[in-house]
């Protein structure tokens, strides 16, 4: 059953996006609420699935990861959630969207050479219900606006 979020779940998103290790303390100052009341909604966000998990985000991209592609790939849709496990077990693919079209998703991956490149892309031709796949080499990012 999805949830509704209210303006201060808004707020407490809002507020873990810009620094997810804020102490509830901080959180709850900010909101103008208990810190009870913070911790509750926080585990009421994780517990519908509205927030998924926590990350780690860094100013500049790894020095060693140079290579960045594009995988598009096509999926056998009766085991797409399969594929999409898999691929999520792949540390190189930093993100991955479903799209429309000839292929089903589309994978960006970053590699330290075009050497692991290609050996990763031969692991997501491997793995079971990958039909299809058309990759790319990004060579600059002429613009590159915050989400």
């Amino acid at each position: 059953m999805a949830r509704t979020l209210d303006n201060l779940d808004h707020r407490l998103i809002e507020l873990l996006k810009v620094n997810a290790r804020l102490p509830m303390v901080t959180l709850a100052k900010a909101l103008g609420c208990a810190r009870s009341t913070v911790q509750l909604r926080l585990q009421a966000l994780e517990d519908s699935g509205t927030i998924t998990g926590y990350t780690v985000s860094v100013k500049a991209p790894r020095k060693d990861a140079n290579i960045r592609a594009m995988v598009l790939i096509a999926s056998d849709s009766k085991v797409e959630y399969d594929v999409v496990k898999g691929l999520s077990r792949r540390h190189e693919i930093v993100k991955l969207y479903t799209i429309s079209g000839r292929y089903d998703l589309c994978a960006m991956l970053s590699t330290e050479t075009t050497e692991e490149l290609d050996a990763v892309i031969d692991k997501i031709r491997a793995i079971k219900g990958v039909v299809d796949t058309f990759s790319t080499i990004i060579l600059s990012t002429k613009l590159d606006r915050p989400e």
